[in-house]
């Protein structure tokens, strides 16, 4: 299965990519393919407005889904799920979709266009969190869930 994580924001700091390498070279020689695609943020200016901004987005995280791409959005304000909800999600996907694209939103969060495309919204928490952080948490947590459908002791 093929998970492509697209994440609003570029030119993150060089922790943040070492962070999200260290799980995907873990999940090498498995049946989990883990890609970050980055994504450019709508250039803020005082003269425009996040729905622009958010509209801007939109096409461009559109360019980068396919037909056959099960979107899920990852939204504070949507169901809070745990680990190994995450991996039951996981073995879903793996027997019903051949590929999942992860959204995680910009700064101002993610249009309401997106939104109504997407096929499951979830939360890693009740909290909000600066979005390079998410990445590494996200791709930690794909590796988690893989490790407990595995029986890997990782997860105790």
């Amino acid at each position: 299965m093929k998970i492509k994580l697209l994440a609003l924001g570029e030119k993150m700091p060089a922790w943040v990519q070492e962070g999200v390498n260290e799980y995907q070279k873990r999940l090498i020689g498995s049946s989990i393919q883990l890609q970050v695609v980055e994504l450019p943020i709508a250039k803020r200016t005082k003269t425009g407005s996040i729905d622009g901004w958010l509209a801007q987005e939109a096409k461009t995280v559109l360019s980068k889904l396919n037909e056959q791409d099960h979107l899920v959005i990852l939204d504070v304000k949507s169901k809070l799920i745990s680990t190994e909800e995450l991996a039951q999600k996981m073995e879903n996907w793996q027997q019903n979709t051949p590929n999942v694209a992860i959204l995680i939103g910009g700064p101002d969060g993610i249009d309401d266009s997106i939104k109504h495309l997407a096929k499951e919204k979830i939360s890693l928490s009740k909290m909000t969190f600066p979005h390079p952080i998410v990445r590494i948490i996200f791709a930690e947590q794909i590796y988690r869930a893989w490790t407990i459908l595995q029986g890997h002791p990782y997860h105790k």
